[in-house]
């Protein structure tokens, strides 16, 4: 990969991880569901009126506002209300994992012993993060492992779906989705009139934040990386999330390093490039 490339690489992984802090300030400043709400309302005023899906995508992307839209954001800003954003971020990336087990359940892809190794790890890491102190409590660890599985249950959809353009589907599901999250926010939560009005800078650097650099401009560039190189090159550089999500937590946020953050994240990280990176092995040369 070229370093232009590289870098553009590295700083939509950066967008990503900062996304996480921004999320974990915002849901101190507004209702989770709500911020959810405004993010997808900004998304959907920026790109439905530039895009127009067709008859054959619309069941599609109904059923990704659902997973997508209307659970995977939603629990993920619920969870992150009350996990430290390191640990938040580790949780999320264990949508991998799922997503390979349900490949192999659904579409029949083959989970070779080297994927069963990665699976363990990465589960075995969650276990190491329950025994320290920096887990969340367990309903917010339950959200975003939910959160987790709803991404690789959108993954997979997509995987089934005729194509889309990676801009059309991001605006039109968060149109779908606002009814989704706009009920829950109702049902779940209060005072949300009265909360808009005296959201500071976190609440709507969060909803402005999230709309346009992650939501937008960061997929917008890494769908464009997934079109110049293979995947085996793109997708690894997300292995990097957590770990520049952990090192902005305790930066910016003041959250704790123990070992068991330490060793329990390094065995997730190592767990999920095991299942994402095609070890190949070195062949010998031949003497001649």
């Amino acid at each position: 990969m070229p370093p232009k490339d590289l870098a553009i690489g590295l700083g939509i992984i950066v967008i990503w991880a900062f996304n996480i802090i921004v999320i974990k300030l915002g849901v101190a400043d507004l209702p989770p569901l709500l911020v959810t709400l405004l993010r997808f309302a900004l998304v959907a005023l920026l790109v439905v009126p530039f895009t127009r899906i067709t008859r054959t995508q619309l069941p599609w992307i109904l059923l990704l506002a659902v997973t997508f839209g209307g659970l995977h954001f939603p629990l993920l800003f619920l969870g992150l209300q009350q996990a430290e954003a390191g640990t938040g971020a580790l949780l999320v990336q264990m949508g991998t994992p799922f997503a390979t087990i349900l490949a192999a359940l659904f579409l029949r892809e083959r989970l070779s012993p080297r994927r069963i190794v990665g699976l363990a790890l990465a589960f075995g890491g969650v276990v190491i993060l329950a025994g320290g102190p920096t887990l969340p409590p367990p309903a917010s660890t339950a959200l975003l492992l939910a959160s987790a599985f709803f991404w690789a249950v959108s993954t997979l959809l997509i995987k089934f779906a005729p194509p889309i353009a990676p801009l059309t589907m991001t605006g039109w599901i968060a149109l779908f989705a606002i009814p989704l999250v706009g009920i829950g926010s109702a049902l779940l939560e209060s005072g949300q009139w009265q909360a808009i009005r005296q959201a500071g800078l976190a609440g709507w650097g969060a909803v402005f934040y999230t709309a346009i650099m992650s939501s937008i401009a960061a997929y917008g560039l890494w769908y464009r990386l997934l079109q110049k190189h293979p995947v085996s090159r793109v997708v690894p550089l997300t292995l990097l999330m957590p770990v520049f999500a952990v090192l902005l937590g305790v930066w910016l946020l003041d959250d704790s390093l123990g070992m068991h953050k330490v060793i329990g994240g390094l065995t997730v990280i190592v767990g999920l490039a095991v299942i994402n990176i095609p070890f190949r092995r070195l062949r010998r040369p031949r003497l001649r």
